[in-house]
């Protein structure tokens, strides 16, 4: 496959994408990625033993409005999922948790980009000291809100946040769907 950077911005480039398919047409596909791509990491933090899950409200520009997500990040130079994980929490919530397990990283929106992101799951001791004032440490103009929601009523509370015109993030969507089915 050929790679052409057709632009690029601060953050974002978009690519042109030629490959030869098995038909033997030339086919071309456009392609964002990020400058400096290392992949990012999100969390599915959950707090101990309250059973509610780490959800932040995060305003999007491209989507236009507040997102309900579970807190995620960009993972830094020389930095493991892990690492960036701990770290994303932390700046994002005030929380510090424990690295249950770290999944394989997988592509999110492979028709648009390359870029992975690893889902980290992530248990947090709601009584431990270091969880007793929460301090973050948001990026530039970054504008979160911490949220709360025990486990069992994810499902009525993205429902209630979609009808008073928040978005909700298809990774959230995804494990808030799948815990309906495994019940």
């Amino acid at each position: 496959m050929r790679k052409k950077e057709i632009c690029s911005g601060n953050w974002l480039r978009l690519i042109s994408l030629e490959r030869e398919c098995p038909d033997g047409k030339t086919r071309v596909w456009e392609s964002v990625e990020r400058v400096g791509a290392r992949g990012a990491a999100a969390m599915l933090a959950i707090l101990r033993p309250s059973n509610r899950i780490v959800l932040v409200r995060q305003f999007r520009p491209p989507a236009g409005g507040f997102v309900i997500e579970i807190p995620a990040g960009l993972v830094d130079e020389g930095e493991s999922v892990e690492e960036t994980a701990m770290r994303e929490l932390r700046e994002e919530t005030g929380y510090h948790g424990r690295i249950e397990r770290a999944l394989p990283p997988a592509f999110s929106s492979p028709g648009l980009s390359g870029e992975t992101i690893a889902i980290v799951e992530m248990s947090i001791d709601e009584n431990a000291p270091e969880n007793a004032v929460l301090e973050t440490d948001f990026d530039d103009g970054e504008e979160l809100e911490t949220i709360l929601v025990p486990i069992g009523e994810l499902q009525e509370f993205l429902a209630a946040r979609t009808a008073e015109g928040d978005a909700v993030d298809a990774k959230l969507l995804a494990f808030a769907a799948a815990l309906e089915i495994s019940i």
